[in-house]
């Protein structure tokens, strides 16, 4: 359930009501890893990263390869998917790399990067060798994209609480959309949704967030191999430097008519 029902007191004017709101979840979400090392079988929690409940299998397989901690699906043996935590099993002769998990086991849901130990923790090595994508993409398909988005972020309707990520094709299409508290858990959902099905690299894809584009959420696409990323908010002095370091195409303040090209702009067919 992401979505919790409480009574609450409404002040308007002066005068007082009793009525019912709904909240956003946010709960504790455990990912473990297990795998057979030199010692025999281990298993270690990774992160407890605070979420809202819902595709936790697609959250977990997310967070491991936008960690760098996994490459490839095939890595992957077995996910079970529990209320409060999801335990990947590896395949047989799979060693995770843990070196890339520099991170407390705590992390909240407003920062997928603060966990981080140290300042070369947050730096990446993306698994995919860098292509020309030839993508050009007309700038009128981005006007309609936020209402897309809108129409499909159900529970934000109700909340007001969630943070959206969705992806789409170069017609404009969207392909998928996961909601959560946190925007990197978000991103993550996606991102694991797409390395599930095989579909990694998405490099004729666009990844659209429905709030700011910090350096974290930039780190994650740029991971998956997405050439362009649509912000409805700001993007931050990082997140740009990240995204012209990497080719990614940059826009912010997404409306319905405009928006601002921070990096990338030879995508953007005017």
């Amino acid at each position: 359930m992401q979505t919790a029902h409480i009574k609450i007191k409404k002040i308007n004017a002066g005068e007082q009501t009793e009525v019912e709101d709904q909240l956003a979840v946010e709960a504790p979400l455990e990912i473990q890893l297990g795998w057979q090392g030199a010692a025999g079988y281990e298993q270690k929690t990774i992160s407890v990263t605070m979420r809202t409940p819902g595709d936790d299998a697609e959250l977990a397989a997310g967070f491991l390869f936008t960690e760098g901690i996994l490459q490839h699906i095939d890595q992957i043996k077995h996910i079970l998917a529990q209320p409060t935590r999801v335990l990947i099993t590896l395949a047989p002769g799979v060693v995770p790399q843990l070196q890339q998990a520099e991170r407390n086991f705590y992390t909240s849901s407003s920062c997928g990067v603060c966990g981080k130990t140290g300042i070369d923790a947050v730096k990446i090595q993306p698994p995919f060798a860098k292509q020309a994508d030839g993508l050009m993409v007309p700038a009128s398909l981005f006007y309609g994209l936020q209402h897309g988005l809108q129409q499909k972020q159900l529970v934000f309707e109700t909340t007001g609480g969630l943070h959206a990520a969705a992806l789409f094709d170069t017609h404009g299409s969207c392909m998928l959309l996961h909601e959560d508290i946190g925007r990197h858990n978000a991103v993550d959902k996606v991102i694991g949704a797409a390395f599930k099905n095989r579909q990694l690299p998405l490099s004729q894809h666009i990844l659209l967030l429905s709030g700011r584009a910090g350096f974290e959420l930039i780190q994650k696409a740029v991971m998956a191999g997405i050439p362009v990323i649509a912000a409805v908010g700001a993007p931050s002095s990082l997140a740009v430097q990240l995204a012209t370091e990497h080719d990614v195409t940059l826009i912010g303040f997404l409306r319905h008519d405009r928006f601002n090209v921070y990096s990338g702009s030879h995508r953007i067919k005017v």
